[in-house]
């Protein structure tokens, strides 16, 4: 069968730069003094200096942003959040689409998202915006977490290779600080603390420009399966992100290796783009898979200036590769979701 590429990547995030903000608000919900030192000894080295929101922060003690959208003591219910998703999403995701460049004969399109749902949704807004036509085949990827984009990629690997004249587009766009909980537990602060907005979008076609498409595997890990969970709840998506996923994924990568790499070993790899779910994320996949030195390096950029912006962030990494420029590298891509799970692609620099 013809190879499939992926030929372009553009990216997208809101204008607001919230992490300090973000960051002051949650410590002061944490009651004890003990309790507040370990949330900002775990602050500091997350490893993320900016992220960004769709939200405009308000700089004053106790507030959150400038609108009052989560008002102290009155945070809004899930409908609020989502009327606000379906309100934000379509401008962020054109941006995207238009940082991708010229696109003609779109085929297919394949949205990815996981914080936020309406119908009709994105896909809809993106085929008016775009002037698709009303025969391309729309597919949307919902509640697959951080691993979602690779999901999507495979989704549109497997249609070039179907029609190899298909050109599909992959959008995943994320607002994850629609929520935000007003909870003073530790564990789930430092894990609000991560997450910020975002949206990629990429061009998958059989035409020999970006990255070929070598290949995908999934691990599932029913050892691990509540350590990150997301679920829908009166206020918001309630997110669960253990802080053992770390030591999970050490245990857990290195007997499932030989198959995520496809049979080659871990030096084969010159590419690593792994998802940045946090510092302690990407130290573990250090640790599990003995990568090149410096080989997460693009990973841990794009973490320190978006934080995690679920599924977008490893096609910021991929983007931050292609740039380069370099023909003749294999790489191996790798984002992690609910369950606990694994989600991998091989591919290789033209």
């Amino acid at each position: 069968m013809s190879p499939v590429f992926l030929n372009r990547i553009g990216t997208a995030v809101p204008v607001h730069e919230v992490h300090g903000t973000f960051r002051a608000f949650a410590e002061g919900l944490i009651p004890g003094e003990r309790e507040r030192r370990l949330f900002s000894r775990m602050a500091d080295r997350s490893g993320i200096a900016r992220r960004w929101s769709i939200l405009e922060p308000d700089g004053r003690p106790g507030l959150v942003d400038r609108e009052g959208f989560y008002e102290p003591g009155r945070f809004p219910a899930t409908r609020a959040r989502m009327e606000r998703w379906e309100a934000e999403a379509p401008a962020l995701a054109f941006r995207a689409v238009e940082a991708l460049g010229p696109l003609d004969g779109i085929t297919h399109l394949v949205v990815a998202s996981c914080t936020g749902f309406a119908a009709p949704g994105l896909d809809h807004a993106l085929s008016a915006h775009l002037g698709l036509d009303e025969t391309v085949a729309r597919t949307n990827v919902g509640f697959m977490g951080c691993q979602a984009a690779i999901v999507a990629l495979r989704l549109a690997h497997d249609a070039v290779r179907a029609d190899p004249e298909a050109r599909v587009l992959v959008v995943n766009l994320e607002l994850c600080t629609l929520h935000l909980q007003e909870r003073p537990e530790v564990e789930q602060l430092l894990c609000f603390l991560l997450f910020g907005d975002g949206c990629s979008a990429a061009l998958v076609s059989a035409e020999p420009e970006g990255l070929r498409l070598d290949g995908f595997r999934c691990a599932l890990m029913p050892e691990a399966e509540e350590q990150i969970a997301w679920r829908v709840g009166d206020n918001g998506f309630d997110m669960v992100l253990s802080g053992e996923v770390p030591k999970s994924l050490v245990r857990a990568l290195p007997p499932r290796l030989p198959a995520l790499l496809g049979g080659r070993e871990a030096e084969d790899y010159d590419l690593w783009a792994i998802h940045p779910g946090g510092r302690s994320v990407l130290d573990a996949v250090e640790e599990a898979c003995r990568p090149p030195q410096g080989a997460l390096s693009q990973s841990r950029a794009v973490l320190a200036e978006h934080g995690n912006m679920s599924s977008p962030t490893v096609m910021f990494v991929l983007r931050a590769m292609m740039e380069e420029r370099a023909p003749g590298r294999r790489g191996i891509a790798m984002a992690f979701g609910p369950g606990l799970s694994a989600e991998t692609m091989r591919f290789a620099t033209v």
